[in-house]
């Protein structure tokens, strides 16, 4: 990591919320998840969302300033509440479903002025598409693209709450895209309803849009970085599930620390799924940990220890 790119903010912009799960309350949403683990591996992540005026924001905003992420871009919401969701785990523990209820506070993120310079100074933006289900926060959205250097769009589709006019337009301002095996079908058969494999699917987007980079996330299958010239596959770590909530973004997240590190690819996707499969391995998307824990975790990997 360049210790000068450490200070530039890395802004994610979205929903945070309160996951019920079975075995408890756990705070969560995507963007949170990634400013968290962005945090814990020391870089300077901002947070943008909105709460409401109620306990469960104060709580939230409790657990955000516990973790050491600064609260003073999380909007107070007097007329909507703060989001929570129903999360159901199956039985194996691989797979999460989620009851999402609309509207909630972010729902309606208002456009700031001080976003502007923030994004501007910024190293990355990253969003994904639950955040723009409503015109609000949509609208708010949109108008940070313009002034983001480095748009990360991390897809997370979370049916019903999405549509494939808004995707498009989503996928049109990002330079790198991560999304898992079924998203990117599902997108790709939009535009070419034939479409049946992953690299064809990779080859429908990077023709349709001008984003630079994707990734693939395919649990444990690995991940797989492509550009429009340039592939690398790389495979899981074993690891004893315990939940997979919160797995992909701490995998943006570490790919993120060492992308804008310009650690090259291999050490990359590697720090990617490794911190993948250790989230994995705990319960809760922000489980505590620190950098030596996670460290401790790959050289036990990589020793077969």
């Amino acid at each position: 990591m360049k210790h000068g790119q450490l200070n530039k903010p890395i802004v994610c912009f979205g929903e945070i919320l309160w996951d019920n799960l079975p075995a408890g309350r756990r705070p969560g949403g995507a963007p949170m998840n990634v400013a968290y683990h962005l945090h814990q591996l020391g870089l300077n992540s901002q947070l943008i969302s909105r709460v409401g005026d109620d306990q469960p924001g104060k709580e939230l905003l409790g657990f955000l300033k516990q973790i050491g992420l600064e609260t003073g871009l999380i909007q107070l919401d007097a007329e909507h509440a703060t989001s929570e969701v129903l999360a159901t785990v199956n039985e194996s523990n691989d797979e999460v479903t989620y009851e999402i209820v609309y509207p909630v506070a972010w729902d309606y993120i208002s456009w700031q002025p001080e976003f502007e310079a923030l994004l501007k100074a910024s190293q990355a933006f990253v969003f994904g598409t639950l955040s723009a289900r409503n015109v609000t926060s949509r609208e708010t959205l949109y108008r940070m693209l313009s002034h983001a250097n480095y748009r990360v769009y991390d897809v997370n589709l979370r049916a019903p709450h999405y549509a494939q006019e808004v995707i498009d337009t989503l996928l049109q301002n990002a330079d790198l895209v991560k999304l898992n095996s079924a998203e990117l079908l599902l997108i790709a058969r939009w535009y070419h309803p034939a479409c049946k494999k992953e690299a064809e699917g990779v080859e429908v987007l990077f023709n349709r849009f001008d984003m630079k980079e994707m990734i693939i996330t395919k649990g444990s299958l690995g991940a797989t970085y492509y550009t429009p010239s340039f592939c690398y596959e790389y495979p899981a770590y074993p690891v004893k599930v315990a939940d997979t909530i919160g797995s992909g973004d701490s995998f943006l997240a570490a790919f993120l620390a060492m992308k804008l590190g310009d650690e090259p690819v291999d050490l990359t996707l590697d720090y990617a799924v490794a911190m993948g499969a250790f989230i994995t391995s705990q319960p809760g998307a922000c489980p505590p940990y620190s950098q030596f824990d996670f460290n401790r975790f790959i050289w036990k990997k990589k020793l077969n220890f």
